[in-house]
This record gives structure tokens, sequence and C-alpha cells, in this order.
């Protein structure tokens, strides 16, 4: 049975967003998430100058290319947007992302899981990334939405996707990436400009000790970490990476990302050790 909630939004009337991006744009999303740190590493070059031999964009950046924005704030939405959270993205590329490009997405609310009255309700939604020139579909991004303030609406309950399962092994490879203490605020000029990232009061208002560095600025740590460890830097061979939102971030903290490898599938997941936190789970990435 499809509730009224449900068909309103999967029928919600998202717009056709394009976003031309630059050079210099690719470099301020890898400053963000701290490729550079050592100018001495020739290997992390090709990211952040433009002028390296291989000079590319970070793959990752393509979560935010052409998104719809906080869009559960608009009053039409229904839902209660102040006890929304992020809780999976993923992201599949059928092309490298170029370094800079031109590209249009409509998003579209997939499905829509009710966990219960007072237990809130689960917001699937995607979008696909065309390249305006070719017409050619360059990745698919899909997120989940635990809307905390919206269970009980009479929809289906499940069944749930199960979560991409990390081995019962020690993992095969860690890789520990620093953040800089201004990370959020270099970030956030990628395109997310929730003042939480940024002004200490707002932060406070909310329940942090200090503004909390973006999940997905967490989730292109991540994806830097498999880049380095399995595929020597190169861009090309990131083909897909999904993964759990499972805690938030301070800037300035190091997150030590944990890898399994079988075959061209890594799963991973990411901590911070100094406050012995997972702050990234169930992470799956596919590499060739």
């Amino acid at each position: 049975m499809t509730s009224d909630f449900e068909k309103h939004l999967k029928n919600y009337p998202f717009e056709e967003i394009e976003q031309s991006w630059s050079d210099k744009d690719s470099i301020l999303y890898a400053l963000g998430l701290g490729f550079g740190h050592d100018p001495l590493d020739a290997a992390q070059l090709p990211f952040v100058f433009e002028e390296a031999q291989g000079f590319s964009a970070v793959p990752t950046m393509a979560v935010v290319l052409a998104a719809p924005g906080f869009w559960a704030r608009n009053e039409d939405t229904g839902i209660v947007w102040q006890k929304v959270l992020h809780g999976e993205q993923g992201m599949e590329l059928f092309r490298p992302l170029p370094a800079s490009g031109h590209v249009k997405a409509t998003s579209r609310v997939t499905r829509v899981l009710d966990k219960g009255e007072g237990k809130g309700a689960l917001i699937y939604v995607e979008r696909d990334l065309i390249d305006v020139a070719s017409g050619e579909k360059i990745a698919t991004l899909t997120s989940t939405s635990f809307a905390r303030g919206n269970g009980g609406f009479g929809g289906e309950a499940g069944p749930q996707p199960a979560p991409h399962t990390i081995p019962d092994r020690a993992p095969d490879m860690e890789i520990d990436l620093p953040t800089l203490p201004q990370a959020a605020l270099i970030y956030r000029l990628s395109g997310d400009f929730n003042p939480l990232h940024a002004d200490p009061a707002v932060a406070r208002q909310v329940g942090f000790d200090a503004p909390i560095l973006h999940g997905l600025c967490t989730l292109g740590v991540a994806g830097h970490a498999v880049l380095k460890g399995y595929c020597d830097y190169d861009a090309a061979r990131l083909k897909s990476l999904k993964l759990r939102f499972s805690a938030p971030v301070y800037p300035g903290e190091t997150i030590r990302t944990q890898m399994w490898r079988d075959g061209d599938v890594v799963s991973f997941r990411a901590r911070v050790v100094n406050r012995d936190v997972t702050v990234l789970d169930n992470g799956r990435a596919e590499i060739s």
C-alpha cells in the first residue's frame, strides 16, 4: 500500500539543475579534503595543480555536482526538516569525472519506508549526472535520509536494503589522513553552506562543541584513502563507492580508513582514533 506521503515525495517536483565547474573548482574541492597536505607528495599534485601531468578531479567530487541542496527544508515536502539526518551515500561512476565540465541532473525520490510512529522514515533519493555536451551519463548518486520526525504515515516498513558487511578479519590496510582545522571552511565553498559547519554558535545550539566537518567531506577523505591505497592515485580506477554515516568529525582530526580488499571490491570503514569512534561504516568501493 502506498501512502499519500510516499506518493507526494515520489512525485516531488525537483527542478533540473545545471552546473558548470572549472579546474579551480576541482582544486578547491581537493584542498577541502586535505589533498596537498604534504606539498612534496608528487602523487597528490595532479589533483591540486593544473599543470601537473594527469591533472584530474577527485572522483568523489561527483557527489556535490548538480545536487538539490537541503530540499527537505522546503515547506511543501511535508518533511520535519529539523530532524533529518544524512544516513547513507552512494556513487557509481560510468566514466572519469573531468577536471572541468558542465552537467545537468534531476533528483527523484525512489522509495520511502515507514519505520513507525516515533521511529521516523527512510527517504531514498537518486540522481544521474548527464554531460550536457555529449548527453552521456557520468555518474549516478544515491542517498538515504533518516527523517526522524515523519514515521507513522501508513507506508511500508521494508524490506530495508542490508548494509554491506565488513569482513571478519584484521584490515588488509590502514591509512591515516589528517584534516585541517579550517577544513570545513574550505569544503563549504564546494556547495554546502550550512552554518553548522562554520559558526561555533550554531554548532553549540545543536549540541556540538564546535563546527563539525561535512559528512560528504569525510566521505571524500575515505575515498582519498582508497585512491591512495588501492588505485595508485589513478582516478579512473575508482568505479563506485557507498557507505553509512555513523558519527561526526571535527575539523583538525585525523581519519583512519581501515580497508579490506577482495578482488575488485574494497570494504572499508573510517575512524577517529583519538576519540575511539567510527565515523563511516559499511563502506564498499569497486576498483579496476
